[in-house]
Order: structure tokens, then C-alpha cells, then sequence
């Protein structure tokens, strides 16, 4: 099985609120919010959902294939990227403009209020779903909504399975795009925010959102993760975190490592369980790419975590 992951190429602005966003904004004045954060940390790294996916995937082993824009700014996180091990063919540079940049701030409680700027991500790439073998996942994370439909219909039109992770991406997409995105999806991975939003702009249950697909991931923050599938619930406990730095990009592990098990052939328990393993490694760490382990490390680490021994992965 090979994968291709769709989604965004960004700079990440990473930024520490020593409070609580709940003090500073007051329900009744939503309407004309006014609210200014006293930064206490600020950190630029390199991010990106395609990006971030990428980087745990290529520590497990694996070789993804990315399809996204970047900007003209973006030389140094090509050769990262080529420094990995992984092709740069399918990235796609934008002369005239700047690689999308993402604006993080997070709260004393992992409460994230993230700002976004598109950039090169607002171009259309070239490739298409028949450009791969038939055996190749499409990944649809946060990205263009125009990419995310146009992989989601070839994928459809030629049999293939897609994984559909909308992130971010959610507030930019109608009611119907979004219906028409999950609709055959083989996987929708959303978090719990996610789902809800989803939710409340279809007018959709949870179970009816679940029909539409062959497996639904729902992260849990704290709580784990749910995977349903069938109408049977697997639920994944967290991997314990050694040192809690960054909770941002520890979904994109954990679909790295989730993506990792479904690429070796793994039950879904053990997916999960990947994915919570990896996502430990990201929020220890203050930045979405800065963690790092061997794989006897990821194997120690899943096996004490887990009362198991740890899937082959690499």
C-alpha cells in the first residue's frame, strides 16, 4: 500500500499564552470580540498537515509521497524534506508567492486559537488520483477546498480509497462539500471539536455521519481516540506523555502512526495504538517536527504503554 498526503506546506508560528483563554473573552460580548494575548513564547518551525504527517511517517519508515504547493520562501524545508529520505516530486513551488504560515497560540490548558494565512496552499496542484497505482491512500488534510473535492471525485470515480481529514479546513467548506467529502470516504478522522462542527453544519448524527463511512477516528485529546467501524467502538487509551512541552501537531502524529499500521496491514486496535504512541513523542516537544526516536525506542515505548509487543513498523 502507498500513500499520497494532500494538505498544507506551512511555517508554524508557535505561540505560549501563560493564562486561560476563558478569562479574557466573555460570552455575551462574542459579538464584539476585542481581545489582546501577552505572548510569553514565541518559536517559528516547520509545519503543515502534509508536512507534519510526512515527518512521523518517514521516523516510522515509511515513504510517503507528498502532493502540495509551497511558496518561494520554501528552500531550506525542501532540502529538510529531501534530507528524510522522501521524494519532493510532487511538491509543487509557487514563485509569486510566500508558503502558507500558520499564526498558533495556545493556552495553559491546550486551548488553541490559530490564525492562517493560505499563501501558495490556495493553488491547485496538478496531480491526479490516476497518476498512482491502485493501491495508493489518498490523505485529504486541511488544505484548498478545491484539491480536497477534485481527489475525493477521481478517487471515487476510479475505486480507490481515500482518508478524509478535514482539520482547519472545516469553516471554508459548505454544508454539501462537506457531505460530499465524507460520503465514501474509506476513513474520516476528525477531533472531538471537528465532529461536532461537522455536526452542526450538516445537520447530521453521529451515526448517520458514520454510515457514510467505512471506519470514523475521533480523537479524544486526554481521553484517547474512538474508532468505529461497523457499528463496533474501539476505544484507544492515550500513550502516557513523559513531559507535556506542545500540544500542537500531535494530531498529525497520531495520524502517522495510525497510517503507519494501516500501511503494515495492522488491526485497527493496533493503529490506534500507534497513533497514540506517536502523538506522546509530538507533545513533548514544542513544535510539530521536532520530535525524534529510533524504532527500538517507538517498540519500548508502545510495549510499556500498551502491555503488548510493539507491530512491526519498520
Amino acid at each position: 500500500m502507498n500513500v499520497v498526503l494532500t494538505g498544507s506546506l506551512a511555517i508554524d508560528r508557535i505561540m505560549d499564552f501563560p493564562g486561560l483563554f476563558a478569562e479574557h473573552i466573555l460570552p455575551n460580548k462574542i459579538h464584539q470580540l476585542s481581545v489582546s494575548f501577552n505572548i510569553e513564547r514565541l518559536e517559528e518551525k516547520r509545519g503543515g498537515t502534509a508536512g507534519n504527517i510526512a515527518y512521523s511517517l518517514a521516523l516510522l519508515g515509511r515513504q510517503p509521497v507528498i502532493v502540495a504547493s509551497a511558496g518561494n520562501d520554501f528552500t531550506n524545508y525542501l532540502d529538510y524534506i529531501k534530507n528524510l529520505g522522501l521524494s519532493v516530486a510532487g511538491i509543487e513551488i509557487q514563485d509569486k508567492t510566500t508558503t502558507a504560515s500558520a499564526y498558533i497560540t495556545t493556552d495553559t490548558t491546550n486551548n488553541q486559537i490559530t490564525a492562517f494565512y493560505m499563501g501558495a496552499m490556495a493553488a491547485e496542484t496538478t496531480a491526479t488520483v490516476a497518476d498512482f497505482s491502485d493501491d495508493t491512500i489518498f490523505v485529504l488534510s486541511a488544505g484548498n477546498k478545491f484539491d480536497m473535492l477534485r481527489y475525493a471525485t477521481e478517487s471515487k470515480a476510479l475505486g480507490r480509497r481515500y482518508i478524509f481529514d478535514p482539520g482547519q479546513t472545516l469553516p471554508f467548506l459548505e454544508s454539501d462539500e462537506i457531505k460530499t467529502l465524507i460520503d465514501g470516504a474509506y476513513i474520516l478522522i476528525v477531533n472531538d471539536y471537528e465532529l461536532e462542527m461537522i455536526l452542526t453544519r450538516t445537520k447530521l448524527t453521529e451515526a448517520e455521519v458514520a454510515e457514510m463511512v467505512e471506519i470514523m477516528i475521533t480523537t479524544l485529546g486526554a481521553n484517547g481516540s474512538k474508532i468505529v467501524q461497523s457499528g463496533k467502538v474501539v476505544e484507544i487509551p492515550v500513550c502516557p506523555v513523559l513531559d507535556q512541552k506542545d500540544p500542537t501537531g500531535a494530531g498529525d502524529a497520531y495520524r502517522a502512526g495510525l497510517i503507519a499500521g494501516l500501511m503494515a496491514g495492522l488491526d485497527l486496535t493496533q493503529c490506534g495504538r500507534l497513533g497514540s504512541t506517536a502523538a506522546a513523542y509530538a507533545i513533548e516537544q514544542y513544535g510539530t517536527q521536532e520530535h525524534t526516536y529510533t524504532s527500538q525506542e517507538f517498540a519500548s515505548r508502545y510495549e510499556q504503554a500498551f502491555a503488548e509487543p510493539c507491530p512491526v513498523v519498520s
